[in-house]
């Protein structure tokens, strides 16, 4: 049967939007991963994260992410939250977690993805996504640290068909009182199930944060979440809830939408069949 060229084009080009966002990585999940997003391509979120522990629940929502493929393999991170703090006020805990709960703007962050190994059939890609805390929020009332924090992690990711895993490990150095450098780490195993479902599930540790935050002891959670693409793949729903499985009493959770578009440019050398990725919304959470 005869297809016309327009057609032929335009069935190509959605199949290619439909394995291009297949394997979102990053949000909802605390793990984030080395992948930045297309060169001239940009992404878009709104989401609501909590975290919180016996000491304190921290809220951010709503809050916004914004994504921009800059250069090829370097991509270029914003999010601006509004921030909530929920002290549990128990005395036995003192003197963390006590104080009047408070809303208002968190610290802005402002952050680089880089790509500088790629991905082949026996190499994972490797890359950096470091972060720059601004402090924007309020120490007085506990929504930021009053002076610039940053996260210095290493990633690692590799596809296998349907199935994408990812992880690695850094440092937060967080020079305010009350807060302390801390050591993180986390890897993800997730899996594309049909054209609509992705579902994953992490393990993630952190060091113990400083007794201005709610994680005032180190914790390992285990986490589980995915994405539901709508009609249009571009426009796709995130969801992650974790809870503690060593360590201090922690409940994450995570809830936001998320659209991507671009065009013009070229894409990425050797970029694999999965793309569109964000960060991991630690940096909003577990501040107090």
């Amino acid at each position: 049967m005869y297809v016309p060229a327009a057609v032929r084009i335009s069935r190509a080009l959605w199949a290619l939007v439909c394995v291009s966002t297949a394997a979102l990585a990053g949000p909802p999940f605390q793990t984030d991963d080395p992948e930045p997003i297309d060169f001239r391509h940009y992404e878009f979120y709104t989401f609501a994260t909590s975290d919180g522990t016996g000491v304190e629940t921290d809220t951010s929502g709503p809050a916004l992410e914004f994504n921009w493929g800059a250069l090829p393999n370097v991509h270029l991170h914003m999010i601006v939250p509004a921030a909530a703090i929920f002290p549990s006020n128990n005395p036995s805990l003192a003197p963390a977690g006590v104080g009047p709960r408070a809303f208002g703007i968190g610290d802005i962050e402002l952050g680089i993805k880089y790509r500088f190994v790629q991905e082949t059939k026996h190499r994972p890609m490797i890359g950096t996504f470091t972060m720059f805390e601004i402090p924007t929020g309020s120490p007085q009332k506990g929504l930021g640290e009053g002076r610039t924090w940053y996260k210095l992690p290493l990633w690692a990711q590799k596809s296998f068909g349907p199935w994408t895993t990812y992880g690695g490990a850094g440092i937060t150095v967080a020079p305010s009182p009350g807060y302390r450098n801390y050591e993180f780490a986390g890897w993800l195993v997730q899996r594309d199930l049909g054209k609509k479902w992705t579902l994953g599930s992490e393990i993630f540790y952190h060091g113990p944060e400083g007794l201005a935050t709610a994680q005032t002891r180190p914790a390992t959670l285990v986490d589980f979440g995915g994405y539901y693409k709508f009609r249009d793949p571009g426009f796709q729903l995130l969801f992650c809830y974790g809870h503690t499985a060593v360590g201090q009493r922690e409940n994450y959770a995570y809830l936001g939408l998320y659209w991507t578009w671009g065009k013009g440019g070229k894409p990425d050398a050797d970029k694999p069949a999965a793309a569109f990725n964000g960060m991991s919304p630690r940096g909003l959470m577990g501040r107090s």
